[in-house]
């Protein structure tokens, strides 16, 4: 492959904004294999929401318990986020992202042939440090890519994977779980990770380390309040999302009494919506962070809330699973624009903080709404859910406006 780091970095460094139009098939491509890395590290993450009835069946624990597997991925990417800016030192941050793709593919093959529970938890934990690794360099790695004035359009393509992720995961996974076994359904997870392993080898360029992060640095960007308020707003909206969203498949079968066909048809609609939020939250974000912010929290908790109050009704349940997935289209482009923007003098630091607050808040999530599914029922979760949601939504209008 040609060595094209030059016409990166003279990108990455020019005062023009470059509009997507004009980038070359180099810089595309590359853009495109960070996207379709989001793809399948995310559809591997999400990927339970589809299969936990079956896996909790299979593996004899309950639905509760079997939801612990999103704690694993997030509580050890959670630790890997906050050091991997630092563990990484000097090295090439493109070696770096082929290899914590390489560690996805492992963990994934485990995890579809593991035996028991703690086997399971084990790729789950392999696959949390691939995660957090990559998003925690992909701000400043797409910033390089494309260029400081055109990282956000840049980050919209790439977090275009986490949306289509949420079409092909917990829809597909739950139909490939009827008709082959949620364990082929999780290998396939390997063969995506593989996929964007090979584009990334041949698309990215050599990226050598333009900083080297120490802990002090990480913990010093926490003193920034709009670094706090980002921070607090991904804790709080994300905890609420992920209390309530594994366990929407355990609510549709009870409240809704869906069947699993419809069930996978539900989750469609809420993967296409979140497509369309993506884009909108894109707009949004470039337009007024504030606005984007609260827009994002009211239509979660709205969405939740509604699904309590009306969705024992099958037409309600379809309508709101929807509103919801277009709410969570829009927050992995809000949310970490939201705390960007209080940093943009140390990208890679405030990326270890954006993933360590996602990773801490899906593990509060996982862990209340598999303990309240467990003891009060599939409704509880989404309570919460509709709660922290309005809460954040008190939040954004701390924010500055613009």
């Amino acid at each position: 492959m040609t060595d094209t780091t030059s016409q990166f970095d003279e990108a990455a460094i020019g005062l023009e904004t470059v509009e997507p139009s004009a980038w070359s098939g180099a810089t595309w491509f590359a853009v495109v294999s960070m996207a379709a890395t989001s793809f399948a590290l995310v559809s591997a993450e999400f990927l339970p929401a589809g299969l936990l009835t079956p896996m909790a069946r299979d593996l004899g624990i309950s639905e509760g318990t079997a939801g612990q597997v999103v704690t694993a991925t997030a509580s050890v990417g959670a630790v890997t986020a906050l050091l991997s800016n630092v563990l990484i030192g000097r090295l090439n941050r493109k070696a770096v992202l082929v290899g914590l793709s390489a560690l996805a593919v492992g963990s994934n093959i485990l995890a579809s042939l593991a035996t028991d529970f703690w086997l399971l938890l084990l790729g789950r934990a392999g696959l949390g440090i691939a995660l957090s690794g990559f998003w925690a360099l992909s701000v400043a790695v797409v910033a390089r890519l494309v260029g400081a004035n055109a990282t956000g359009r840049g980050m919209a393509i790439v977090t275009l994977g986490v949306s289509l992720a949420t079409i092909a995961a917990p829809s597909m996974g739950a139909l490939i779980s009827d008709w082959l076994g949620w364990r082929i359904a999780m290998a396939m997870t390997a063969g995506l990770a593989a996929l964007a392993m090979l584009l990334q080898f041949l698309s990215l360029p050599t990226l050598p380390a333009s900083t080297s992060n120490s802990l002090a640095d990480v913990f010093r960007l926490t003193r920034r309040g709009g670094v706090q308020l980002g921070m607090l707003a991904i804790l709080l909206l994300m905890t609420g999302h992920f209390a309530g969203s594994v366990y929407v498949r355990p609510f549709l079968e009870q409240v809704t009494l869906l069947e699993t066909r419809s069930i996978a048809l539900a989750l469609l609609g809420f993967g296409i919506a979140s497509v369309i939020g993506n884009v909108a939250g894109g707009r949004m974000a470039d337009a007024s962070i504030r606005i984007a912010l609260a827009v994002t929290a009211v239509l979660m908790a709205f969405a939740a809330l509604a699904l309590v109050l009306w969705g024992a009704h099958i037409g309600a349940a379809f309508a709101l699973v929807a509103l919801w997935g277009l709410a969570f289209g829009m927050a992995p482009v809000v949310l970490p624009t939201n705390l960007s923007r209080a940093a943009p003098d140390a990208l890679e630091a405030a990326g270890s903080l954006m993933v360590v607050s996602f990773q801490v808040a899906i593990s509060i999530g996982a862990v209340l709404g598999g303990y309240i599914v467990d003891h009060h029922g599939a409704v509880g979760p989404l309570t919460l859910t509709a709660l922290l949601a309005a809460s954040t939504v008190a939040l954004a209008l701390l924010q500055p406006r613009g």
